[in-house]
């Protein structure tokens, strides 16, 4: 039985739900505490090495987040395929397998621990390139974990269950904070087992469910009315393909796509975010890393590689977990089928408000009037339903037609919870939302704890040593707050600028650059020096920072600025995002080779720790058999039919 919005049993099932799991984190933390009481500690850094199905699993886990919930499913409403790049990535989880394990492993041996990414880079280079590595995560968490967790579940919440968008925001970050305290990272562990399973059997429900509501109870014809939909968007130029090109059409237009997602230039700058991500993040590669003292690196490089071809297979899914139910809900809405619909009056607010100069607020209006002249000021007619059902071919022919109509109306990071109330059964529903809210509240806490830990170990401890476990707990809970109060400030920036998914990838593409330079170069190059890591590592952030900065002042770019500062440095604040992020990258690089010819060359020691002799070789050679290549090849061969089909 269908009915949009939660009934009576979805309620109940979401209330007993929560109560199981309090009761079941709370039963985990407790057998974790019988369990280390006695234990040696070194046995707890190093871990026990988990089995490689577990790992890759572990990997997948780690990597669905927030994000995907909302942000990926509407910017699949939005772009289409154009963001499948950045989850397309199944090929980029192999390179850290086959290439960075033995690096890694080699590093683990030399220091006697499992290595962090800001261990590595303190014993590569300095100790100020690791602690700056520290520094920039921490901003990255106010930019991109805490504002987007939290905008998130006011999304979430606001379209699933009705709550105010700051009462739903506010909230998740007040039960993640008690939660934090009490569960600690094995409550985040014992969450993140429970929402895997419902997150992947709830998205694939809206997935088939939502098709056949689409399709008039048959998937395959709403796979074709969704491609139909797709194909007919942006003046035809369509949503259904990951590249698009400038070549204008025989009415002289080009594709409104391609000036976000410009030519092959998407792959590369997408590849450079991947790179950065599934190779050097501390939040994937400890997944792969944990193995028994005194372990034989043959099995623990296998194990990993291993994990990491499972994860590559895992990772084909959130396309169709999340991107696709997005163009699903683009398609419903726009031909408001079975009542569905995303138009949003808070969204044409924000974009009046928004308008970047009196021509666009024109352009707005002229929309507007071209509907219905009573929209103008009666923005809350987009949610009456009998207005939208006398205006639904307008809307229709507009949304089709028009690439900016879509962002003017339409609030599409909404499309995933709006498909959880419409397409989902009574009672499935509750159980679904039970994995969401797990999933954003486990994103949060486990980035509430690395904060803490961050801040303590690498700042706080070597000034202040000495003082009480109290004390560090104490000051990391400060550090906690302090980042969660910058991110909920950055917010209304954030939601300012573009939709969430779009975003968060734009912040990523000014911070990944610096990331893939200092580490590529570190492990692969015995000529760059410690000092050359620092400069690239913290003058790549810079020129980031420097960058976001004219994004907010600009508008992305699209603001009309004037002045000789602005029209003298359009090269720099109004270039594609994608094209800007190689050009860094390429800086970087240089910037690293030229302060290495006048820097101190690297010490023997340092050497030493990415230099494979024979016997090490040999090992890496006897770590892989015929199944790691197939597994690997079977990876890359998806990916490259999905590359084919959406191409």
């Amino acid at each position: 039985m269908n009915q949009q919005g939660f009934a009576w049993l979805d309620w109940t099932i979401l209330i007993v739900g929560i109560l199981a799991i309090v009761w079941a984190v709370y039963r985990s933390i407790q057998k974790d505490k019988a369990k280390m009481a006695g234990a040696d500690s070194q046995d707890y850094l190093f871990g026990k090495g988990e089995p490689w199905y577990i790992i890759g699993a572990a990997i997948f886990a780690a990597n669905i987040g927030s994000e995907h919930l909302v942000g990926l499913a509407g910017t699949g409403a939005k772009d289409g395929v154009g963001m499948a790049h950045w989850e397309m990535q199944g090929w980029m989880i192999l390179i850290l397998g086959w290439l960075f394990v033995p690096f890694y492993q080699l590093l683990n041996n030399k220091l006697g621990k499992i290595i962090t990414m800001p261990d590595f880079l303190k014993f590569r280079y300095t100790k100020k390139t690791g602690s700056w590595l520290s520094i920039i995560t921490l901003i990255a968490y106010v930019f991109t974990k805490v504002s987007v967790t939290a905008f998130t579940g006011g999304i979430f919440f606001e379209f699933l269950l009705g709550l105010p968008f700051w009462y739903g925001a506010l909230g998740l970050i007040f039960i993640t904070a008690i939660f934090t305290v009490f569960g600690g990272m094995k409550g985040v562990m014992t969450l993140s087992a429970i929402q895997t399973p419902i997150l992947i059997i709830g998205s694939f429900l809206v997935l088939f469910l939502g098709l056949a509501y689409l399709g008039g109870g048959s998937i395959a014809e709403g796979w074709t009315a969704m491609m139909d939909n797709a194909q007919q968007m942006h003046d035809g130029f369509g949503i259904n393909h990951m590249f698009h090109f400038g070549e204008p059409n025989e009415q002289g237009i080009t594709d409104p796509l391609y000036k976000e997602y410009p030519g092959y230039v998407v792959f590369i700058g997408a590849s450079i975010i991947g790179f950065w991500y599934w190779c050097t993040d501390q939040h994937i590669v400890q997944r792969v890393l944990g193995q028994r003292k005194g372990e034989d690196n043959r099995e623990v490089m296998k194990r990993a590689r291993r994990g990491t071809i499972a994860a590559g297979f895992f990772k084909i899914l959130p396309c169709f977990m999340f991107l696709i139910p997005g163009m699903i809900a683009i398609a419903l809405s726009n031909g408001y089928v079975h009542d569905f619909t995303l138009l949003d009056p808070a969204t044409l607010d924000k974009a009046i408000a928004g308008a970047a100069s009196p021509e666009a607020l024109q352009g707005i209006t002229d929309m507007l009037n071209g509907i219905d002249p009573n929209l103008v000021n009666n923005h809350a007619l987009l949610s009456d339903p009998d207005w939208i059902a006398a205006h639904t071919e307008a809307l229709n022919k507009l949304m089709l037609e028009n690439p900016e109509a879509p962002k003017i109306l339409l609030n599409t990071d909404a499309s995933f919870a709006v498909m959880v109330k419409t397409v989902l059964p009574m009672g499935v529903k509750g159980i679904v939302t039970i994995g969401f809210i797990c999933a954003l509240v486990a994103s949060l806490a486990a980035f509430f704890n690395s904060c803490a830990t961050l801040f303590t170990e690498d700042f706080y401890k070597p000034m202040k040593p000495g003082k009480s476990e109290a004390h560090y707990v104490l000051v990391g809970r400060i550090a906690t707050i302090v980042v969660v109060l910058l991110g909920l400030a950055w917010m209304p920036v954030m939601m300012s600028m573009d939709t969430l998914y779009s975003y968060l990838q734009n912040i990523q593409s000014l911070l990944a650059p610096a990331m893939v330079a200092v580490f590529t170069l570190g492990i692969f190059s015995k000529k760059i020096t410690p000092k050359a890591g620092e400069w690239g590592l913290i003058g790549g952030f810079m020129v980031g920072m420097l960058r976001l900065i004219t994004n907010v002042i600009t508008n992305n770019g699209s603001a009309a600025m004037t002045g000789g500062f602005w029209e003298n440095t359009t090269w720099f604040w109004q270039t594609n995002w994608l094209v800007f992020e190689i050009w860094l990258l390429i800086f970087i690089i240089l910037l690293m080779v030229v302060v290495s010819f006048f820097t101190p060359a690297p010490s023997k020691e340092q050497i030493e720790a990415i230099t494979f002799n024979s016997d090490y070789r040999k090992q890496i050679r006897e770590s892989w058999g015929i199944w790691d290549i197939v597994g690997t090849l079977g990876v890359i061969a998806l990916c490259g039919c999905f590359y084919a089909y959406f191409f």
